[in-house]
């Protein structure tokens, strides 16, 4: 029986040819690749993603470049097919030189559609296999358009002696800068960006930065549309004055979302006045950055004491905010607790920040004003003692959001951990509990654990939540092995580290 009709299927009435039919097409025709290239302007719609597939994987140059040139879709979705075809270098120049050639022309091809080439690998999955129009989602991006307005509008400019308007095409691509050389393909790519800087708009939706001189990430950012960059990692071993030659691009990201900036130190003897200057330099982008909602830092050297000058400047609330591995002052903590952008944080990160010295009043507080709101909290790592943690309670148990809670790392006795049980059992969206191994599971100061001990003691902790009717996951995690360094977790089952393993 004849599948269901889906108009989105069609052309002029006529079925869709089953796959396996294209592809067969497809390797024919590219077995004459000359062929192939002069058969493109009659080529019905449906055999171009499959002959294209079948160009790429099997390295026709010559059919890959002349089928960009004349590609009958808006998108050209090169990067998912990267992602399943390893590109050979001289197949992805030849792709780009289409491009290239496409843009030069005055007047382009009849059947030109292509407005975007994504060369992001995680992108348009399906397109590939579903080119067919089964799914909606697919179609509306990719379909090609009727050709007679475009036919029309260049009949009018002709009428009125203009030229054509040549339109830019976009590159859609994820940028991961790691090595002062760049890899080939990245480099063709910035080259042709720049040959074509008006015709050819370079848009990175994500952007991850490391250990590359300030030098090589200022020419390539040059480059590329700074306000399509949403995510921004920056994970550099940078002084403060490097950062501060960073900054200007920074601030032309208008529409960032989310930024982690890691690893930037202060040098020692770094005039106070130079600092500051530093430290103002930094704060004043955040002002251009009006939709900024999720804030890490990492290992920042300054930040102690100046955490007010980095979240005053902050123009919408957050919705995550991590500070990890960083000091923090009592003052920085009160002003944490009391600043406007973080009232409706959905993540709170304070992993590896030290905490023991200081009053927790004021994280009490923070955590009171956010119960509406917060689903993950991560304290691993902070120094909380019994008595700063039974403090906490009362606010935890307001959490009613509250999914995931992380608190390794601290050395918290058994009763208390019995206590945060007690607490939280009416949370009902909490499903999954990173707990400390318990004091009582050590055998001595130095940390040496006791499996016997720590079996136990899980047992318990896992009895008394299906007690309460409760469906969350505790895991325990013990100090690091005095011996090798390593952490014991345990779940259902122990993952010991080698020094607890039988000989």
């Amino acid at each position: 029986p004849w599948p269901e009709k889906d108009p989105r299927c069609f052309r002029m009435g006529v079925w869709a040819p089953p796959r396996r039919l294209l592809e067969l097409a497809g390797q024919s025709l590219l077995q004459n690749e000359a062929l192939a290239v002069a058969a493109l302007e009659e080529l019905p719609v449906e055999l171009f993603p499959p002959l294209f597939t079948a160009a790429f994987a099997g390295r026709h140059t010559h059919a890959v470049k002349a089928m960009v040139q004349a590609w009958p879709f808006a998108c050209l979705p090169l990067g998912a097919l990267m992602k399943d075809h390893e590109p050979h270098l001289e197949t992805f120049q030849a792709a780009l030189d289409g491009l290239d050639l496409l843009l030069a022309e005055e007047v382009r091809p009849r059947r030109w559609k292509l407005q975007v080439l994504d060369l992001r690998r995680n992108a348009h999955q399906d397109f590939w296999t579903l080119w067919c129009g089964i799914k909606a989602s697919v179609c509306s991006l990719l379909e090609p358009e009727p050709a007679q307005p475009m036919q029309k509008a260049r009949r009018v400019e002709a009428q009125a002696g203009l030229k054509p308007a040549r339109a830019p095409v976009e590159v859609l691509v994820d940028l991961c800068l790691k090595e002062d050389t760049l890899d080939e393909t990245l480099s063709y790519l910035l080259k042709k960006a720049k040959q074509r800087r008006s015709l050819l708009h370079l848009r990175c939706q994500k952007l991850r930065i490391f250990t590359v001189p300030v030098q090589s990430i200022r020419r390539i950012l040059k480059l590329v549309q700074l306000d399509s960059i949403q995510d921004l990692e920056v994970n550099c071993t940078w002084k403060l004055a490097t950062l501060g030659r960073f900054l200007p691009h920074l601030g032309r990201m208008g529409n960032l979302r989310r930024l982690l900036l890691s690893r930037v130190r202060l040098l020692p003897h770094t005039a106070p006045a130079r600092e500051a200057h530093c430290v103002r330099q930094l704060t004043a982008q955040f002002l251009n950055l009006p939709h900024l909602q999720e804030l890490s830092l990492d290992s920042i050297s300054f930040l102690e004491g100046r955490l007010h000058q980095v979240l005053r400047c902050l123009k919408t609330p957050l919705e995550t905010l991590c500070i990890s591995n960083c000091l923090i002052s009592e003052s920085d903590l009160t002003y944490l607790s009391q600043c406007p952008s973080v009232s409706l944080l959905k993540d709170l990160g304070l992993s590896g920040v030290n905490l023991t010295s200081l009053s927790l009043e004021p994280l009490q507080v923070l955590i009171e004003r956010t119960s509406a709101t917060l689903q993950d909290l991560d304290l691993d790592e902070c120094g909380i003692v019994d008595s700063q943690f039974s403090a906490l309670l009362p606010s935890l148990s307001r959490c009613s959001q509250l999914t995931t809670f992380r608190f390794c790392g601290n050395p918290i006795s058994m009763s208390v951990l019995e206590s945060l049980l007690q607490h939280t059992v009416g949370l009902s969206k909490l499903s999954l509990v990173l707990y400390p191994a318990p004091l009582e599971s050590y055998e001595d100061v130095r940390g040496t654990l006791h499996p016997g001990l720590l079996a136990q003691l899980h047992a318990r902790l896992r009895q008394l939540v299906r007690t309460s009717g409760r469906a969350s996951t505790v895991w325990f995690s013990s100090n690091t092995c005095p011996h090798c360094g390593d952490e014991i977790f345990y779940g259902i089952w122990p993952i010991l580290c080698p020094c607890y393993m039988p000989a």
